[in-house]
């Protein structure tokens, strides 16, 4: 892996695939650079594409304290590593980043993301203000499995799925960055659709989710399409909050190339 420092000095460590315009790819949380590859793969034919271990994760380091402003900084050094103006697509609370970084500034004309776990609604915001107060015990405590068993079940992963989890050499992997889910939390504050900072996103977007999500997830997108300007929505049949790599490269492929031209020709 390459690597690249943010602005605090913190080493973030990233990875190249393929040629062409290029496009970042922000991982949701406990993922890290590895977990991209697939999907990076795909799109590598047409793309240069780049992922990379967020902050405390793989081979990035974790200077702190943590801010959402690093994480943000640390996803500009890594477009500055790309050559500047970049695309971006964000998967879940990566999507989140990939947003707060476009609104504060970062140079990018297309952005994708698919599903940012918002969960808006006097129901969705006492969930996650009883979920944040239960991971910040367990992470002070120093339950690491705890914190994992913790998200994966606000995923919807069976209890017994989740136990078969742990016997997996996985496990080990997820435990290791479980303190980052602290920051995934904190990126998307309340739960709330954040339209006010959003308002300030300038880049063309696209906002995903799945045919087999949930209607709450479905809801969710269309509030966040309508408080970004250039945004619009589309349903991914078949897909769930799991989207198959497979699934949404062409998706992706289809919106950058297209914009990527339009936008050369209007120049």
């Amino acid at each position: 892996m390459d690597k690249t420092l943010s602005r605090d000095g913190t080493s973030i460590a990233y990875r190249r695939h393929g040629d062409g315009p290029p496009v970042i790819l922000v991982g949701g949380a406990l993922s890290t650079a590895a977990d991209e590859g697939p999907l990076a793969a795909l799109l590598a034919p047409r793309f240069t594409v780049l992922t990379y271990d967020r902050r405390g994760r793989g081979a990035s380091g974790d200077g702190g304290p943590w801010a959402p402003r690093r994480e943000i900084e640390d996803l500009a050094a890594v477009a500055a590593a790309a050559g500047g103006r970049v695309s971006l697509f964000g998967m879940l609370s990566g999507g989140a980043l990939a947003l707060e970084a476009q609104a504060a500034g970062l140079p990018v004309d297309l952005l994708a993301v698919y599903q940012p776990p918002y969960t808006p609604g006097p129901d969705g915001l006492l969930y996650k203000s009883r979920c944040t107060a239960l991971l910040h015990r367990l992470l002070a405590e120093g339950d690491r499995a705890g914190a994992v068993e913790l998200y994966l079940s606000q995923t919807g992963i069976p209890e017994e799925t989740v136990a078969r989890m742990r016997r997996a050499p996985l496990w080990a992997g997820l435990e290791a960055v479980a303190h980052t889910l602290a920051y995934d939390d904190a990126l998307l504050g309340d739960g709330s659709v954040p339209a006010a900072r959003l308002a300030s996103v300038t880049a063309r977007t696209l906002v995903m989710t799945g045919g087999f999500s949930t209607e709450e997830a479905r809801r969710t997108s269309l509030a966040l399409a309508a408080a970004v300007p250039r945004a619009r929505q589309r349903t991914l049949t078949g897909q769930t909050r799991e989207v198959a790599p497979h699934a949404i490269a062409p998706v992706l492929a289809e919106f950058f190339a297209r914009e990527v031209f339009a936008g050369r020709a209007a120049r």
